[in-house]
């Protein structure tokens, strides 16, 4: 095991990143916090760190952008399993139907691949933080359209790297050292073999019972193997107060209601560190970084990743809040499209300066 990471090179200074300083079991020290916000939901409160943007004053806003490319997506084959269930105009899983709130559709499937496309260039390139150079065997759970295991795969022809979902909608055509499987994570783990680094993204709203989850995974973990959660918070925040009395602040607050009400913790990201230290998972080491909502920030690369995000919010708002609303909330389909309108009207508006928190969480295995 080296320092080097999952992916490659080492990590470069970039003035969106908040620098970690140990790799010991202590939350990793950054600038010194923003002034207090005010709590937006629930056991979340305002920024306590530096996202590292500066506000972009420069009326034109795009000057720095250039021509930033939209959403890419790849053709491929997609297997079809299983039949999908239609609702609100769009398809979901039907293998345990309704656990996964987000479609499977052609959209949803392009808004994934962008939605890694932005991890990665917020990662730097790498697929991960675990510092773990060259893993034999990787299980990616809820890979969705199994890019980042694919990608895994390509960088580590020598491991066997396993991709599980509810929804069969990975690509036919894979690296050879790759497969997918249909799997439910909260169910028994029943892998004939065991793994030295285990992979989730974007699952703080998928499971009910995320210790259980983390359990599952270390006992399926080879001793000294590591597993890692990436997550944003739902709770987003400004770099000022410029977020305050805003859709975008009702939005928060809203959803991490409406999923609590389902039975879901839409606070989990903050929580990962200590559930991998009360499972009994060493070197816990919690890194926060910041995702800026729209092209608002000074800088090139700031305001491309603020694009990025931009449409990956715009192309899953529906998808996200109409399951959420509807259901955990009451609210007729009506209601929550009209709240929509006002939704994309405030994600698109750059004096609104608001930023997704990115928590990025692993722990080891200890070593016998």
């Amino acid at each position: 095991m080296t320092e080097a990471g999952l992916s490659g090179p080492a990590l470069t200074s970039s003035n969106l990143r908040v620098l970690e300083e140990s790799a010991d079991t202590t939350t990793r020290q950054s600038p010194p916090p923003l002034p207090d916000q005010s709590t937006v939901a629930s056991g979340e409160q305002g920024s306590h760190f530096s996202a590292g943007l500066s506000i972009d004053d420069d009326d034109g806003g795009d000057s720095a952008l250039g021509d930033v490319d939209g959403r890419q997506s790849t053709q491929s084959v997609r297997a079809s399993i299983y039949e999908y269930i239609e609702e609100h105009g769009r398809t979901f899983h039907r293998y345990k139907q309704g656990k996964y709130w987000l479609p499977n559709d052609e959209l949803e499937q392009e808004r994934l691949d962008l939605q890694h496309a932005i991890f990665t260039m917020r990662l730097d390139d790498r697929l991960g933080l675990a510092p773990i150079e060259s893993p034999q065997s990787v299980l990616d759970v809820g890979t969705g359209t199994g890019i980042w295991a694919i990608d895994c795969a390509i960088k580590h022809p020598s491991a066997n790297v396993v991709g599980t979902d509810l929804s069969p909608i990975q690509p036919e055509y894979v690296p050879p050292n790759c497969r997918f499987e249909i799997d439910d994570a909260e169910d028994e783990w029943v892998f004939s073999e065991t793994f030295d680094y285990i992979h989730m993204r974007m699952m703080f709203h998928c499971f009910k019972d995320h210790q259980g989850v983390i359990r599952s995974a270390l006992s399926h973990l080879r001793p000294g193997g590591y597993v890692e959660f990436q997550d944003w918070s739902c709770v987003l925040q400004s770099s000022d107060e410029s977020i305050r009395g805003t859709p975008l602040e009702r939005w928060s607050r809203l959803f991490v209601e409406a999923g609590g009400r389902l039975g879901r913790d839409m606070l989990a990201p903050k929580k990962f560190k200590q559930w991998l230290l009360d499972a009994g998972y060493v070197d816990v080491t919690e890194t926060k970084l910041a995702v800026p909502g729209n092209p608002w920030p000074k800088g090139r690369e700031n305001k491309r990743m603020g694009y990025l995000q931009m449409t990956n919010f715009l192309d899953g708002l529906h998808g996200s809040t109409m399951t959420l609303f509807t259901k955990g909330l009451g609210w007729p389909p009506e209601e929550v499209e009209l709240f929509l309108i006002d939704m994309r009207n405030a994600i698109k508006n750059p004096s609104i300066h608001f930023y997704w928190t990115t928590y990025v969480v692993y722990g080891r295995k200890p070593p016998l």
